[in-house]
């Protein structure tokens, strides 16, 4: 067990580097001088030279890199072009807003998800099972600023149910919901699919030839056995509503890490976005480890190999 942690902490290390090396290229992969681009059409020479000169552009490549990299390494994501901020501080003031409204989004689908797809399995080919694929693939289909603007209309305006702006928890209730509905429905049908292929298989036959009750059946040797694609899902699930929320933060106004994007990207502030670039693919990476982990805990086959 030791040895497959360690193993798995290892990996991260070369990618977390491939994605410092990305972030850091950003601002030099963008066609044109990238110091026109931060100014704007209206810059005068003197000014793109200026920066240019305290962005430290002139320097080799590699010596703008070694520089990004220490201050990285000593929590410094460098300075807002637009604002004159710390990057850091900025993310680290908005971060939590858009971490709570992913985690409430991914404990929703998760849930909600796996239990769809547990009960979709259990009732293959019945009305059960053909209900819950049509609410899969309505999830899956219907765009999230789409739906987003169809529950303000219709349980924030029409009915007055829930506020539409806001920080409290009343109003991070519609922004789960649609964050949540479309990786919900990827799990309900990741978690049949894998459900049925384990439903055939000789053990559980085994298990109900013994006597044993369909419920324990089902918990304790069918789903276990079902979960690991499952969590591999949620874990990718994850990053995609991390990025999804840049969109529903913009539908529901919160004050997240969605619309500091956003006001990053129309603004081409190159320091906000590799900063926001690394901090989310960090965080990705974290997840993915811990899933990883969370694997040996499931399948203690995984630990051996």
């Amino acid at each position: 067990m030791t040895a497959y942690i360690v193993k798995r902490i290892l990996l991260v290390i070369p990618v977390l580097f491939g994605v410092s090396i990305l972030a850091f290229l950003m601002s030099h992969l963008v066609p044109g001088d990238p110091v026109v681009v931060m100014l704007g059409d209206r810059a005068t020479a003197e000014d793109a030279a200026r920066l240019r000169e305290e962005l430290g552009f002139n320097d080799p490549l590699v010596v703008q890199y070694g520089r990004y990299m220490t201050g990285v390494v000593q929590g410094d994501l460098g300075t807002s072009i637009r604002s004159g901020q710390p990057v850091l501080e900025e993310i680290r003031d908005r971060f939590p807003s858009t971490l709570i409204l992913t985690l409430c989004a991914v404990v929703a689908a998760s849930v909600v998800g796996v239990s769809l797809g547990v009960a979709a399995a259990i009732s293959k080919r019945g009305w059960v099972d053909g209900s819950i694929m049509a609410f899969a693939l309505l999830g899956i289909s219907v765009p999230t600023f789409w739906s987003g603007i169809l529950l303000i209309l219709l349980l924030g305006v029409k009915l007055e149910w829930l506020p539409i702006v806001g920080t409290g928890p009343a109003a991070l209730v519609m922004p789960t919901i649609v964050l949540a509905a479309p990786a919900a429905a990827v799990l309900a049908r990741m978690t049949r699919s894998t459900m049925l292929e384990v439903l055939g298989v000789d053990f559980v036959r085994s298990a109900r030839a013994k006597g044993l009750k369909e419920q324990v059946v089902i918990l304790r040797h069918v789903l276990r056995n079902a979960l690991i694609p499952v969590v591999t899902i949620i874990g990718l699930q994850f990053g995609g509503l991390l990025a999804g929320s840049v969109i529903v933060e913009s539908v529901f106004t919160r004050p997240g890490l969605g619309r500091y994007t956003i006001t990053a990207i129309q603004s081409r502030d190159f320091p906000q976005i590799q900063g926001i670039v690394l901090v989310v693919a960090a965080l990705y990476v974290f997840v993915n480890l811990a899933i990883d982990l969370l694997y040996a805990v499931i399948d203690p086959r995984i630990r051996y190999n």
